[in-house]
């Protein structure tokens, strides 16, 4: 069947948009977030402590794939505080590498809002928008979606 010809299954004024598709996406992420927090104990607590964020690095209901961090700044652009490649394009079961700028390795405040960010496209690749990430980032930061990204925002103009 060609892409001309594809079957109109529901009426047009119940069938969802894009836009429908990636609020959705960002309503998902948020609360697949908030669940973590939830399930791993510090849905009370401010902010995410580096053991609770690598619990739920590892904990495949939140972090569909492995992913292993390496601080080093030669995969990034300029202004870039991370980076994240498939181990093998296309794979997404064999997992992933965060490379994350160097100067952020031992910062406990700063590196789980870095990684927060990133955790979006490890679950849903390339569909998954800034919007998505920092609604994800927040509410597994425990923060406001603005106050998020404004601290992601300090942290990329605060690079060497």
């Amino acid at each position: 069947m060609s892409a001309a010809a594809k079957p109109n299954c529901m009426p047009a004024r119940i069938r969802p948009t894009e836009e429908d598709g990636k609020r959705s996406l960002v309503e998902h992420a948020a609360d697949k977030a908030y669940e973590a927090r939830q399930e791993h104990g510090i849905n009370l607590l401010p902010g995410l402590p580096l053991e609770a964020l690598d619990a739920i690095i590892e904990d495949r209901r939140f972090v569909r794939y492995p992913m292993q961090l390496i601080f080093n700044r030669d995969p990034l652009k300029e202004g870039e505080f991370a980076y994240l490649q498939a181990v093998n394009q296309g794979v997404p079961n064999e997992g992933f590498v965060l490379f994350v700028h160097p100067q952020f390795e031992g910062n406990d405040d700063i590196l789980p809002m870095i990684v927060a960010y990133h955790l979006v496209c490890v679950n849903y690749g390339e569909i998954a928008g800034p919007e998505a990430a920092e609604a994800f980032g927040a509410a597994l930061m425990g923060m406001e979606v603005e106050d998020y990204y404004q601290q992601l925002c300090q942290i990329a103009d605060s690079l060497n």
